[in-house]
């Protein structure tokens, strides 16, 4: 899978280069902050066209790990759609291969700040949940044995930055999943301040990288190549 394997609070993880997160011993697959129809928003409200695909891009990346998984739970960590009009404005095929995703397998929706609520597409809409030691929602708390996502936090090497897992002995942050997301630096205020020294960044990508996270930008080398 070229994830990287790690133990938060007892709970065995893989950070997935893809930016999903996998719980082997539970079959669960958690992905955070999709977007959806973040372009459709941007149209709507600023008149400026995005190519329209980052629904179909982001649900078939989600698609190939599912497959690739066979996970018996699926945790979308908030932030799946941009806005109401997003989700309410779904496209029909792009619902067909979400109900195609959900089938046989728990789903559930973790409520985040841009989500609408509870929306006519399948799946549990829950505001957090326990899964094995962690708990599971949108905005990081001072709670530790926790996973979020909110940040869409990035990580620079050598002069490019990735989506980026962050995680330390106490909490786990997962980057976006979705095509058109931003993001935040690690090393920004906001974000840095909810880890302890020894927190690790984990760049998505070909392969999960896992590095030191410190403010000074770093290359890491993986069998005779620089990353």
């Amino acid at each position: 899978m070229n994830g990287h394997n790690f133990i938060l609070c007892g709970t065995r993880c893989t950070a997935l280069p893809t930016g999903a997160l996998y719980l082997p011993d539970q079959r669960c697959l958690c992905v955070s902050d999709l977007h959806l129809g973040k372009s459709d928003r941007i149209a709507r409200r600023s008149g400026f066209m995005l190519p329209p695909y980052e629904v179909q891009e982001t649900l078939e990346k989600l698609q190939d790990d599912i497959r690739r998984l066979n996970p018996q739970t699926v945790i979308c960590l908030g932030d799946s759609f941009d806005d109401l009009d997003a989700a309410q404005s779904l496209h029909e095929d792009m619902r067909f291969l979400l109900t195609g995703l959900q089938a046989g397998r728990e789903w559930i929706w973790i409520e985040g700040n841009h989500d609408p609520g509870p929306v006519d597409l399948g799946g549990a809409h829950l505001a957090q949940i326990k899964i094995g030691t962690l708990t599971f929602r949108h905005i990081a708390t001072p709670e530790k044995a926790e996973v979020s996502g909110h940040y869409h936090p990035k990580h620079r090497l050598t002069g490019r930055s990735r989506p980026t897992f962050v995680y330390d002995q106490n909490r786990l942050i997962l980057p976006a999943y979705g095509a058109y997301t931003g993001g935040l630096s690690c090393n920004a205020p906001d974000l840095r301040k909810l880890f302890g020294p020894k927190a690790v960044a984990v760049l998505t990508g070909r392969k999960a990288i896992a590095v030191p996270l410190t403010e000074t930008p770093q290359r890491v080398h993986l069998r005779g190549r620089s990353y």
